[in-house]
């Protein structure tokens, strides 16, 4: 399988749709799998392949993600791209981690969601891109700010972590404003 790939300054941008996730669940190995995925142990790995068997589209929704690899190791550190594409309403919800501690206050982040923003409006036809953020995360606040998003609200219990409930606070961009940086 080709994977499609942004190249960035410092990073590789690797494309994962739901086909992707078919093929490697149907042909990798363990070991490749959780080098392919990035996952740290066999534990990681048997949840993700349990997210895998629930489906990971429907008939309106879908995803698109992006592996953000170090170009200098190859390696995959993180995350960012729309886990949650509302089809019919031309519409998704963006999501993006670091998962290596090392790589963090690098930027790395604003330079992937450049690309990856730019991906949603240009080739995915995004109108509207959401963001449900923490009200305690202030880097993830600082990024969206960076990137024009509006802050629209704030919901309260919004989703669960760690067995609790906690708010999110909602901001959104639109294509038009996307443009207009």
């Amino acid at each position: 399988m080709i994977f499609f790939t942004i190249e960035t300054e410092r990073l590789l941008l690797r494309k994962i749709i739901p086909e992707t996730y078919h093929y490697v669940f149907e042909h990798f190995s363990e070991k490749e799998l959780q080098e392919f995925l990035g996952i740290s142990s066999p534990e990681k790995l048997q949840a993700e392949k349990e997210k895998f068997k629930k489906g990971i589209t429907t008939h309106n929704k879908s995803m698109v993600l992006f592996q953000l690899l170090d170009k200098k190791s190859n390696r995959v550190i993180g995350g960012c791209g729309y886990h949650t594409w509302y089809l019919d309403h031309d519409r998704a919800e963006i999501g993006y981690a670091l998962t290596d501690d090392n790589f963090k206050g690098m930027g790395l982040m604003s330079e992937a969601l450049q690309h990856v923003l730019d991906y949603g409006f240009d080739t995915m036809q995004l109108h509207r891109v959401e963001a449900f953020i923490s009200p305690t995360n202030t880097a993830s606040i600082q990024l969206v700010n960076k990137f024009g998003f509006i802050k629209e609200g704030h919901l309260r219990q919004h989703y669960q972590k760690d067995g609790r409930f906690e708010d999110s606070v909602v901001y959104s961009l639109l294509k038009e404003e996307h443009l207009k940086r």
